[in-house]
């Protein structure tokens, strides 16, 4: 638990002496859970990548973790898609520069409505605007709920492993630089992993 020892938060004054302290692995163990759930409530890529470090340094435990994020994103998504059930197209005329993509969900909403429900948290610009063009659509909740369900625990899982792996691999390698610096890894690292899978996806979506 080397790395997750070195988590501190300390003040000095211009002496030296410590004048104020805050033990990070207490913080997070008390409020990361809600932190996450609040996290995941709209696009939590990065905070659930960082959860997943967090429960591979032992602060937090991983299956809690994925129950966290996949319940904040089910509260979030099921919001959006009643926002699309009552204000429907209207509210999509506001993404008016994403008619061509929206034009594209909505035939496959029609034609798979479980494969746009369960992939959408994973298309690039589908994260927020997906739940609303699918209730909008009028699929019925229903069908919506145990696909959304399905959906937040596959994607939580998924991006909580990325972050375990991510402080498997490279967690050693941090175990002796200097506490800032390794925030600023971990940071970088799933800012990378979040724009190389959505890279991907947008990539697979266009040849679809």
């Amino acid at each position: 638990m080397g790395v997750a020892a070195a988590l501190q938060f300390r003040v000095y004054d211009r002496s030296g002496k410590e004048v104020f302290a805050v033990d990070m692995n207490s913080l997070i163990a008390q409020y990361g859970y809600l932190a996450l759930l609040i996290g995941s409530l709209a696009e939590g890529e990065t905070i659930t990548l960082l959860g997943g470090v967090a429960a591979h340094q032992g602060l937090l435990k991983f299956p809690l973790v994925v129950l966290a994020v996949a319940l904040g994103g089910i509260i979030g998504d099921q919001l959006l898609y009643f926002l699309g059930r009552r204000f429907g197209y209207r509210l999509l005329r506001r993404f008016g520069r994403h008619r061509s993509k929206i034009r594209r969900a909505s035939k496959l909403i029609q034609r798979r409505p479980w494969l746009f429900v369960i992939g959408s948290r994973f298309m690039y610009g589908f994260r927020l605007l997906g739940p609303v063009l699918i209730g909008a659509s009028r699929l019925p909740p229903a069908v919506f709920l145990p696909l959304n369900i399905l959906g937040a625990l596959l994607w939580a899982l998924i991006f909580t492993s990325l972050g375990y792996l991510g402080g498997e691999v490279i967690g050693p390698l941090l175990h002796h630089l200097d506490h800032h610096l390794k925030h600023l890894i971990w940071l970088a690292l799933a800012v990378v992993v979040v724009l190389a899978l959505r890279w991907w996806l947008k990539r697979r979506h266009r040849e679809d």
